[in-house]
């Protein structure tokens, strides 16, 4: 094997057990997230108080997606790697300065949420306006939330920081303090409160102190010095800001069109914001698991791919990393189609949650799952763009998809209703993925997709297992309460990960070393495997 070739190997192994150490984090995180729209479920149902706190949490929550998710880290990973690269105390620098200008900034922005909170209200939820009560109560519930956005913007530069050092444990952890926080308030704390929704905004407020406070201790350690230092002239600093600022426009595209989704929804019949955020609350686990993981853990290795412009290690890196989203984003997307009912029905029927909302809620699922495989695909196709510090291209396609889905959501609204916002966000989704790939040709010539066909006929035909399973095990035999139907939903969920796994390993899917590494990260390392390892860790 070449040195090229071994090199490209090892970071796809570096890649794959990144993005494993993330995607295990991520899970906790999710399953902890499921566990706390459970007791938020069964406390409160899907009404007037939880349809004013999804709307009062949505942009605070959006902001948080951007920037622990995605835009902070886009734009700053890159430049900071640079500066790593000439050594010395420059790297340190341009931390100092973009904690203090971000600090300062987010300061900002959090005081204005608070002030603007009715307008900002009125925008998000305009059908609110009729009924009095829920808008006042909806803006009160923001102005708590609000400043959430202050501690887990400064959490999203440590995690920037952590992670261009190759350290991915500790931030992707963070989001299990927030989780743990809202249960928390909701057990101990709501049945003390004369307007119980309130728990869940003190909940989201300790929950961002708790995520910023797991991660300065590593910063410190890494090396990172808190002195305040304020310098809007350094050019790196000014960089960072041109790349961030249309690479959030370009990173906030799911969640533009789930604030379509939640501004129309208003106008529709109440319960209907709630049934959209339960049913997204799903597939947000597989894209956290699967698209942040792959996306995080990408960044770092494009850009010092792209930084002596390496274009075939690029496109190598890109193709390795789609071809691997798809292999694990395909049998969750399946998965998620046909026990969809039974899923809800573990995760949120239980007191004020009915049987009716739970069809409700599977309905709208089913129309978000269509476009999973393109949630996920966003996510990894766009670190190219970053890496090559290109963030106003994903801003002008992006824009495009906003539209779509703003067309297909009036189009499909009147006769198909919520679901029908949930069917525009996935054909906006396809949308942008496909300008998105269109567009790289532009920066790394074709792409090779010949050569990935078997392996997408193989992950295809291993997926079958799935609707196979579906076929010899009907719902309704899940829809069993208690202990007994959560064995039932775990034991056919569990086999049919285990039957495609095995579909998989029967057709020798090369996917299945690399999901090895990211499990367990055995086999050959670059360096022994210990240091890379260690600096996953910490």
């Amino acid at each position: 094997m070449t040195a090229g070739a071994t090199s490209m190997v090892d970071g796809r192994r570096t890649i794959a057990r990144a993005a494993g150490v993330i995607s295990a984090a991520t899970f906790l995180s999710r399953i902890l997230g499921f566990i706390r729209d459970m007791v938020v479920a069964k406390a409160f149902g899907a009404g007037m108080a939880t349809d004013s706190f999804f709307v009062a949490f949505r942009l605070p929550n959006m902001l948080r997606e951007l920037l622990g998710e995605g835009a902070l880290s886009a734009a700053f990973v890159p430049v900071f790697a640079e500066r790593l690269r000439r050594g010395g105390n420059e790297a340190w620098e341009l931390a100092r300065k973009t904690l203090t200008v971000l600090g300062l900034l987010l300061i900002a922005v959090s005081l204005l949420g608070v002030l603007l909170a009715p307008a900002l209200v009125r925008i998000l939820a305009p059908g609110f306006s009729t009924v009095p009560e829920k808008l006042t109560l909806t803006i009160r519930l923001t102005r708590w939330i609000f400043p959430y956005i202050f501690c887990v913007g400064i959490g999203a530069l440590f995690m920037g920081i952590l992670n261009a050092l190759g350290h991915f444990a500790t931030p992707a952890l963070s989001p299990v303090m927030l989780n743990l926080a809202m249960i928390a308030s909701v057990l101990f704390l709501a049945s003390r409160l004369d307007e119980p929704i309130f728990a869940l905004a003190y909940g989201v407020l300790l929950g961002g102190i708790l995520q910023l406070c797991i991660q300065v201790p590593i910063a410190a350690r890494k090396g990172l010095p808190f002195r305040p230092t304020l310098d809007f002239e350094d050019p790196s600093l000014l960089r960072i800001g041109r790349l961030m600022i249309p690479g959030t426009l370009g990173l906030a595209i799911t969640q533009i069109n789930v604030f379509i989704g939640t501004f129309l929804a208003s106008f529709l019949d109440q319960g209907s914001i709630s049934y959209l955020y339960y049913a997204f609350r799903l597939i947000q686990f597989p894209i956290g698991l699967f698209g942040v993981a792959l996306a995080t853990a990408l960044l770092p290795t494009l850009s010092s791919q792209a930084s002596v412009r390496s274009l075939e290690a690029v496109k190598g890196t890109l193709m390795f990393s789609m071809r691997f989203a798809f292999f694990l984003t395909l049998p969750a997307m399946l998965g998620l189609i046909v026990f969809r009912v039974p899923i809800i029905f573990l995760l949120f029927e239980r007191g004020e949650f009915t049987r009716a909302e739970t069809l409700a809620t599977a309905e709208i699922l089913l129309f978000y799952s269509l476009g999973l495989m393109f949630y996920v695909l966003n996510r990894v196709v766009a670190p190219v763009y970053y890496a090559f510090q290109d963030t106003k291209t994903p801003v002008l396609i992006g824009a495009g998809a906003v539209l779509s889905n703003i067309v297909f959501s009036l189009l499909l609204m009147p006769t198909l209703g919520a679901r029908g916002l949930a069917l525009a966000t996935s054909l906006s989704s396809l949308v942008n993925f496909f300008w998105l790939v269109r567009r790289l040709k532009s920066k790394l010539g074709p792409l090779g997709w010949g050569g990935q066909v078997t392996p997408f006929v193989k992950t295809s035909l291993a997926a079958l297992t799935i609707l196979l399973l579906s076929l010899l095990v009907p719902a309704e035999i899940l829809l069993v309460e208690g202990f007994q139907g959560t064995l039932r939903v775990g034991g056919v969920l569990a086999a049919t990960a285990i039957l495609f796994l095995l579909a998989a390993w029967l057709m020798r899917c090369e996917e299945l070393n690399f999901l090895k590494e990211a499990l367990v990260g055995r086999g050959p390392q670059p360096n022994g495997g210990k240091a890379n390892m260690s600096d996953i860790f910490g």
